[in-house]
């Protein structure tokens, strides 16, 4: 039996907001560039020698910018983008044009006026480059509103939380295109086969990021056995079989266990960890997440895990203090969601993925977690249990921390032959559509 302790959290609203300002200025860049790209320079093509600038070697040169609009003048804005600052010159032949995130192509788009624009909004801008080196004569304005972001980012959010699971692969075909994940949701003693298509978009997290936002493309050879996935698509009726649209992949590893000692001064703590039953430092460093999970909530989940071991439907009332109803038809109830679906499922669709009424619970989890305040390595303890998830999946005696869970002893105890990582598998990435990192 373990001793534990529990303190609140600290509130911390400034870095709250930071991070979702700094998250909306990176969403709008990806936008532009992801589906903008691509495009023909017909607005170039068509444009009239004469219009042309042309520098000392004589030929006129291509010039682009990508970024933010951080101020309107009479007859030009001024973009912020990574590099700097570009003036973009708007002329009478300019074209300014209003994309919605995810088009493919601009058949869609509607014309703006110079009036219409606004700071803060989204642009790719290309044209000629004049004599200033941060100066562009632009022909042509490609323009992503914040608004627009948004509500794609909902919109998404959304699909997710409805036709999304999530879950630990098993096995992979490549050659078939068939991944078979195992749902991390606890009581959910089945398979899911993931069907990859060929128009099917996959992505893989980053080394060095648990975040949606930072997932590259990556065929299916690199997806291994033990890594975490989400995938999003068209689900079998018994929700066995997922016909993939979309699908995000990592490698992950997971630390759980007491904190043995804590050094602010190298902002590092050392860890007991019940997995690999050894030591390690964890470093905490300016982009590591942190939370503590509320006592209530906890035991809550406690309580049901252990009606759960049982085959009963745990704590009617909700493990997570929200749900209700959460046995799946086949009678094995999880308060952290049906099969790990992704959040919001079972409370959109009343569906778990057996078909069967299922919790909402991953979906109450992640979003409570990323609505609540963060704590701070100040905030942890000598004996306070953790579960820590890195990006790093090697098994180094000194790892950082991309994320951290405290306040997770119930759960550690209700359970003590499972893993915590894996019941808490659905909070630990940043999750696709914006919830999670967005949301903080």
């Amino acid at each position: 039996m373990r001793c534990f302790r529990w303190r609140p959290a600290r509130v911390s609203p400034l870095k709250t907001c930071l991070l979702k300002t700094c998250l909306l200025a990176i969403c709008l860049l990806t936008a532009l560039a992801t589906l903008i790209l691509a495009q023909p320079s017909y607005v170039l093509a068509q444009d009239r020698p004469q219009d042309k600038p042309t520098t000392a070697s004589g030929s006129p040169q291509v010039a682009k910018a990508v970024g933010t609009i951080k101020s309107i003048q009479a007859d030009s804005i001024t973009v912020a983008e990574s590099g700097g600052e570009v003036t973009a010159r708007l002329l009478p032949s300019t074209k300014i044009l209003r994309v919605l995130p995810g088009e493919k192509d601009l058949k869609n788009a509607t014309t703006l006026q110079p009036q219409d624009l606004q700071p803060g909004d989204g642009v790719r801008v290309r044209g000629w480059a004049a004599a200033d080196a941060h100066t562009i004569d632009a022909l042509e304005v490609i323009v992503v509103k914040p608004a627009d972001l948004a509500a794609k980012q909902q919109h998404d959010r959304d699909d997710w939380q409805k036709r999304g699971v999530d879950g630990i692969v098993t096995d992979v075909n490549a050659a078939a295109g068939v991944i078979t994940i195992k749902p991390g949701a606890m009581g959910a003693n089945r398979s899911i086969a993931i069907h990859v298509a060929k128009d099917t978009i996959l992505r893989r997290y980053a080394p060095d990021s648990v975040k949606f936002e930072d997932a590259k493309p990556a065929p299916i050879d690199q997806i291994k056995t033990g890594d975490q996935l989400n995938a999003r698509g068209s689900r079998s009726p018994d929700g066995s079989e997922v016909q993939a649209e979309e699908v995000v992949s990592g490698t992950f590893r997971y630390i759980e266990g007491t904190i043995k000692a804590i050094d602010s001064a190298t902002n590092t703590m050392t860890v007991q960890d019940v997995i690999a039953k050894s030591t390690v430092v964890v470093r905490v460093s300016p982009d590591s997440q942190m939370w503590k999970l509320p006592a209530e909530m906890a035991q809550r989940i406690a309580i049901f895990l252990k009606g759960g071991a049982s085959g009963g439907s745990g704590d009617q009332s909700g493990a997570n203090g929200q749900a209700q109803g959460q046995t799946t038809r086949s009678g094995q109830g999880s308060a952290l969601g049906a099969g790990g679906v992704r959040p919001g499922t079972e409370s959109q669709t009343g569906r778990g993925p057996s078909g069967g009424p299922g919790g909402n619970g991953p979906s109450n989890l992640q979003r409570m977690l990323s609505r609540s305040p963060s704590i701070k390595l100040a905030d942890l303890q000598k004996g306070d249990a953790v579960v820590i998830l890195t990006s790093a999946s090697g098994k180094s005696d000194t790892v950082t921390a991309s994320k951290l869970l405290a306040g997770v002893e119930p759960i550690l105890t209700a359970a003590p032959s499972r893993s915590a990582a894996s019941l808490l598998t659905p909070w630990a990435l940043g999750a696709p559509g914006g919830e999670g990192e967005a949301a903080q």
